[in-house]
């Protein structure tokens, strides 16, 4: 390495010097104090399990379709300190894990798909209003940008296609001018803005929202209380945990990543840790330096990819690219802090803001995202009706999981819905097979990603057979 490439590198790497190993969203003196754990034993009509946003969703819909209901919310540590408060706050409509996703997997359910996502954030918009949630909510949109000449083809073929097929309401093609009026970069070259699809917040600050409006409406919420067994008992179903049990006439899983009471779901999910940066506030100077004035969410379009985008208090949020999956798909706080990711990541920030050099990172962290093999979620019963789950939202899930909580409770109640007669709904992905296999195919597609990402986009046969088999992944 040249010596003026080696001192550029370690002064990126310095710009970590001072970044706290933990999530920047959780780092807030406004933080709520747990609820208490349950210490007792409890009865009631629906028990929910996981305190993140599947499960918080749940409950409050719940309590707003019948307020007589008796919920009860069980989480195993503190109410979104999981992937409900480490993302990249966006909280996007779609349903799918994005539209291209979505149009391969079930092309002829793909508009009442859109419909229902756009329905499911206006959802969400109204309930941030209504419950007083303050949660830094912007509907800004997001930008997909091209940083290579094959990325602006496939962006502007992508639009022209959606454009005929009715499904590019509200998005608009930017060439490069375009696109660096809007959030100046040298590294950008054309970009794809969906202007109303895509929201900004506050994840943690969402996440708590929902459990305070939750404790308003009546739903008894325990912290530090995992569910450890699932059985049957009587009409309804039991719930041990290590001070108590919950008796329920029916239970909604919401434990994501973590392991599932119902077993053989476990198969369905792996681990990916995701890492993030963020920066120190910018000064106007610098804020104006890269534009930014409409706030928009950004991604670039390679299959390692990049998201972010800016916090209330103009800090730049960036993360992504690396998508690590521990041997064995094991969830460790270990792995929630890995250095070598942040220093690239650092170096990729600077790349693309080469007019930020100096800023300085005070927050580093990583934490697992939910995968399944379809990159969006599937939904489920168990034991004749009476336990409902969704899970595998695959770093989709801000959104994503509202739409869930409605799908597990149409199936507790045994309704058939617009939502219950999905195809997306009604079927579930391929399991992932067991180790060493998983390790070694999903190993081999990172590998062929950033080979792909190196040679124009080119996807080779491995990619290809992936694609035809219904599992193509981006990071």
């Amino acid at each position: 390495m040249a010596p003026s490439a080696m001192n550029q590198r370690n002064q990126w790497i310095r710009s970590l010097s001072e970044a706290q190993p933990l999530p920047y969203w959780l780092d807030d003196p406004g933080r709520p104090r747990p609820e208490p754990a349950l210490t007792t034993s409890e009865t009631c009509d629906l028990l929910v399990v996981g305190g993140g946003y599947s499960g918080l969703w749940t409950a409050l819909i719940a309590k707003e379709r019948d307020p007589r209901r008796d919920v009860v919310l069980v989480e195993g540590r503190e109410v979104g300190w999981a992937a409900s408060g480490r993302n990249g706050g966006f909280c996007a409509a779609s349903l799918t894990h994005g539209l291209p996703n979505g149009l391969a997997r079930w092309p002829d359910e793909i508009h009442k798909l859109q419909e229902l996502g756009t329905r499911n954030l206006d959802a969400i918009e109204a309930a941030v209003a209504r419950h007083s949630i303050d949660c830094d909510f912007e509907r800004t949109g997001e930008i997909d940008v091209a940083t290579e000449p094959y990325q602006t083809a496939e962006l502007r073929g992508w639009h022209e296609e959606t454009t005929r097929r009715g499904l590019a309401e509200d998005v608009e093609f930017l060439d490069a001018e375009a696109v660096r009026e809007q959030v100046n970069s040298p590294t950008f070259q054309a970009g794809l803005w969906d202007r109303r699809g895509v929201a900004m917040l506050h994840p943690a600050k969402l996440a708590w929202g929902l459990k305070r409006a939750c404790v308003k409406l009546g739903v008894r919420v325990y912290e530090h209380t995992p569910a450890l067994t699932l059985k049957p008992y009587g009409a309804g179903m039991a719930v041990r945990t290590p001070y108590g049990r919950v008796r329920a006439r029916r239970v909604a899983l919401g434990t994501n990543i973590f392991p599932n009471l119902v077993r053989r779901v476990r198969s369905y999910t792996v681990p990916v840790y995701d890492y993030a940066l963020m920066t120190e506030p910018l000064s106007p100077d610098r804020l104006a330096s890269i534009g930014w004035r409409n706030r928009q969410g950004l991604g670039d379009s390679a299959h390692q990819f990049h998201y972010f985008r800016l916090s209330a208090d103009n800090r730049i949020l960036w993360g992504g690219y690396d998508a690590i999956y521990p041997y064995g798909g094991r969830v460790r706080a270990e792995y929630d802090d890995r250095p070598e990711t942040y220093a690239k990541l650092a170096g990729h920030f600077f790349t693309c803001f080469p007019q930020l050099e100096g800023v300085r990172f005070t927050h580093a962290w990583g934490g697992a995202i939910d995968t399944c093999s379809r990159f969006s979620a599937f939904f489920g019963t168990a034991h004749q009706g009476k336990v409902a789950y969704a899970a595998g939202y695959t770093g989709l899930g801000v959104g994503a999981t509202r739409f869930g909580a409605e799908v597990m409770l149409d199936l507790l109640a045994g309704e058939r819905t617009e939502r219950t007669e999905l195809e997306m709904v009604r079927r579930k992905p391929l399991p992932f097979p067991p180790e060493p296999f998983a390790w070694t195919g999903i190993a081999l597609t990172k590998w062929s990603l950033a080979r792909a990402d190196a040679q124009g986009g080119r996807r080779n046969l491995w990619l290809r057979t992936m694609d035809r088999l219904g599992l193509g992944f981006d990071s």
